[in-house]
C-alpha cells in the first residue's frame, strides 16, 4: 500500500497531467498553424466585415485597454480585440532578434497569462490575434467564440520569425511539473504521514512506518545520490527529444499549405508558393534560411519554400527546353515559410519523431534506474541503521 501511493500520487497523477498539459500546448500549436492559412485583415476586408463575421488574423502594435476590450493598431487599421474567453500568451525574445538553429526549449517557451493581465503590457508591444472578427453595435472587432477562442500572443522581433518561434517553442517546459503536481505531492506526503504516524507507535510495525517516512521523500530521490548521475542523463535526453519534437513540427511546417502530393499552392493573399528540390543548394541560397539545423553541405538534396512567382505564359515558353525552376523567394506574407530544408519533410518528420520516441523511453529507463539505485541505497543504510 505504501509503494501504491506514492506510485500514484509521485508518479501516476503527474504524469497524467503532463499528458494533458502537453495535449493542450499541441492545441496551441495546431490552432496557430491552422491560423496562418486565414486571410490577413486590412482595411479592404474590414469594410467588408458583416454580422456574420469571418476568421482573420491581424498583427499590429499594442495601443490601450480598458481591462476588457484591447485596441490594437496596425499601419491602415486600428481594431477592438474583446478580451474575454481569449487564450492569451507572452512569447520571449531571443538575444539578437533572430532565430537561432540551435536552441534551449526552457527559454524561449512562451507563457499563458490571464486576459485582465494585458493592461501591464506596456504600449506599442507587438501583438498577432486571430480568430472571428464580427460587426457588432456597428463596430467590426475580434470576438471569442466557444468553438473559436481568440489567440493573442504578445511578441517582439521582426514578424518573419513569428511563425518559426510560435512552433517550435510552443511546448511545455517540463511535463512533469504541471498545474496537477503540487496537489499531487500534497496528497502523496499526507497520505504517507498518516500512514507512518499509524504504524511507527507500534513495535511490531516499526520497519513499515520507517518505509510510510522514507517514501514520504519519494520526489526528493532523483536529486539525491548515488541516483543523481542517472537523473542528469534523464535530463539531457528528455531535452533532446522535446528538440526533435519541435525538429519534426519546423520540418512539416512548409507543408500546412500544401495537398498532398502537390508541390505549390496559392497563399490567403494570391501569391504562389511552394517548394522546388536540389540536389545541390544552387548559387544564391546562401541568403536562404536553414529551417533545420542540418550543414549545408550535406548529400541527401534540398527542397527549398518560398514564393515561386508566377508561371510564364505558353506563348513566351521556348518551344525546345522547359524553363529552369525558379529560386523561391521571401514571401509577402510574413506567415509563409521561407527556408531550405534538407531532404523531404515527410520523411524526416518521421525521423524526428521516431528519434523523440527513443529519447524519451531511453531517459525514462535512467529515471527509474536512478530511483531504484537511491532508494536500494537508503534501504541499505535503514537496515544497517536498525
Amino acid at each position: 500500500m505504501i509503494i501504491a501511493l506514492a506510485v500514484f500520487w509521485y508518479g501516476l497523477v503527474p504524469v497524467a497531467g503532463g499528458f494533458v498539459s502537453r495535449h493542450s500546448w499541441r492545441m496551441f500549436r495546431q490552432r496557430f498553424d491552422a491560423l496562418r492559412l486565414k486571410p490577413l485583415l486590412d482595411y479592404g476586408a474590414y469594410r467588408h466585415i458583416t454580422v456574420e463575421g469571418g476568421v482573420y488574423r491581424f498583427i499590429g502594435g499594442f495601443e490601450s485597454t480598458d481591462g476588457h476590450t484591447l485596441w490594437i493598431r496596425s499601419e491602415t487599421l486600428t481594431i477592438p480585440v474583446t478580451l474575454a474567453g481569449a487564450h492569451t500568451y507572452m512569447l520571449p525574445m531571443t538575444e539578437g532578434g533572430a532565430v537561432p538553429e540551435s536552441f534551449d526549449p526552457s527559454e524561449e517557451a512562451p507563457e499563458r497569462i490571464r486576459w485582465d493581465q494585458v493592461s501591464s503590457l506596456t504600449e506599442g508591444a507587438k501583438v498577432f490575434v486571430g480568430g472571428k472578427v464580427v460587426l457588432q453595435e456597428a463596430r467590426r472587432g475580434f470576438v471569442s467564440t466557444p468553438e473559436q477562442p481568440l489567440l493573442l500572443i504578445f511578441y517582439d522581433g521582426p514578424d518573419r520569425t513569428l511563425t518559426l518561434r510560435t512552433i517550435r517553442a510552443g511546448r511545455n517546459r517540463n511535463e512533469y511539473w504541471n498545474p496537477l503536481t503540487p496537489y499531487a505531492f500534497v496528497l502523496g506526503a499526507f497520505c504517507e504521514l498518516l500512514l507512518a504516524a499509524f504504524f511507527l507507535p507500534r513495535p511490531v510495525f516499526h520497519l513499515t512506518g520507517i518505509t510510510a517516512f522514507i517514501f514520504l521523500f519519494t520526489p526528493l530521490f532523483p536529486l539525491i545520490p548515488p541516483g543523481l548521475l542517472c537523473t542528469a542523463l534523464y535530463r539531457r535526453l528528455w531535452w533532446r527529444a522535446r528538440i526533435f519534437r519541435a525538429y519534426r513540427d519546423l520540418a512539416r511546417l512548409p507543408l500546412t499549405y500544401l495537398v498532398p502530393g502537390a508541390w505549390e499552392c496559392r497563399l490567403p493573399d494570391g501569391e504562389r508558393y511552394g517548394g522546388v528540390y536540389y540536389a545541390l543548394l544552387p548559387c544564391g541560397a546562401d541568403r536562404i534560411p536553414l529551417l533545420l539545423p542540418e550543414p549545408r553541405g550535406h548529400k541527401t538534396g534540398w527542397y527549398i519554400f518560398g514564393s515561386l512567382g508566377e508561371k510564364p505564359s505558353a506563348e513566351a515558353l521556348p518551344n525546345e527546353l522547359p524553363p529552369e525552376p525558379q529560386l523561391p523567394q521571401e514571401p509577402q506574407d510574413p506567415f509563409a515559410i521561407f527556408g531550405a530544408i534538407p531532404g523531404n519533410p515527410e520523411k524526416l518528420a518521421r525521423k524526428y519523431t521516431l528519434k523523440a520516441y527513443m529519447f524519451e523511453i531511453v531517459s525514462c529507463m535512467f529515471l527509474g534506474a536512478g530511483i531504484g539505485i537511491t532508494l536500494a541505497f537508503i534501504g541499505l543504510l535503514v537496515f544497517m541503521l536498525v
